[in-house]
């Protein structure tokens, strides 16, 4: 590990804010200006090579740990994560975190190719879960039920049990639980229709109707959150 010497950067406008400095410092990262285990510089002389308030930095802090790119130790610093460079996925949806179109597409091209996979390889116990926790969604009176969507789909991206795309998939949950808190309104009895299509189709063990029914489902979020005028 080392702690960065010399740290110059170029001052960043006021209105770019926090998604600016994170965009910056993943910049950074992938250019090979920081590496992972480098410990960041304090947050006043960040502050003032960024030309940033505290709260604006602290917001940028804080969503790089969230996408697990730095970590913070108590009364120790901030670090790059020494995993970074086995997620550049990561790294990339860091710097589109606020491009939603970008963000529903990746989840997409992503989900869609694990379900087809899952098809030929998720378990009866995983199957049973996934029945499990639609049942459970159709008993939420009250529509609150993200946790258990994102649980249907974790469960469908971990059941490939793919060494390479595992990195992805904490990528996608992350991507996830983007568009999931952008949807205007929940329909838990749609959910359930598209949820239940999918599991169908996963226990029949056909890629293709998985595939279908996985675009349908996210077709119809795609267009739900587009249709949002602030997004």
């Amino acid at each position: 590990m080392c702690v960065l010497e010399g740290f110059k950067i170029e001052t960043i406008q006021r209105n770019t804010l926090s998604q600016q400095v994170l965009n910056h410092i993943i910049t950074m990262l992938m250019e090979g200006r920081l590496h992972p285990g480098d410990k960041l510089p304090p947050e006043t002389k960040l502050m003032n090579d960024f030309d940033v308030s505290r709260p604006v930095l602290r917001e940028a802090l804080s969503s790089l740990e969230t996408l697990e790119i730095v970590k913070r130790r108590p009364r120790g610093g901030t670090y790059i994560n020494e995993k970074v460079g086995n997620s550049p996925f990561r790294a990339m949806l860091a710097l589109t975190i606020n491009n939603v179109s970008a963000i529903i597409e990746a989840r997409m091209s992503l989900e869609l190719g694990l379900v087809t996979l899952a098809a030929e390889k998720i378990s009866m116990e995983q199957l049973d879960r996934l029945k499990e926790i639609n049942r459970k969604i159709e008993k939420c009176v009250n529509n609150d039920y993200g946790a258990l969507d994102i649980e249907f789909h974790r469960i469908i991206a971990q059941s490939v049990n793919n060494p390479v795309v595992e990195g992805m998939i904490d990528s996608l949950l992350i991507a996830h639980e983007k568009t999931d808190s952008l949807i205007p309104f929940r329909e838990r009895e749609i959910t359930v229709e598209y949820h239940e299509a999918i599991y169908r189709a996963l226990k029949e063990r056909n890629p293709i109707m998985s595939f279908t029914e996985m675009y349908r489902h996210l077709s119809y979020v795609r267009e739900k959150i587009m249709s949002r005028t602030d997004v």
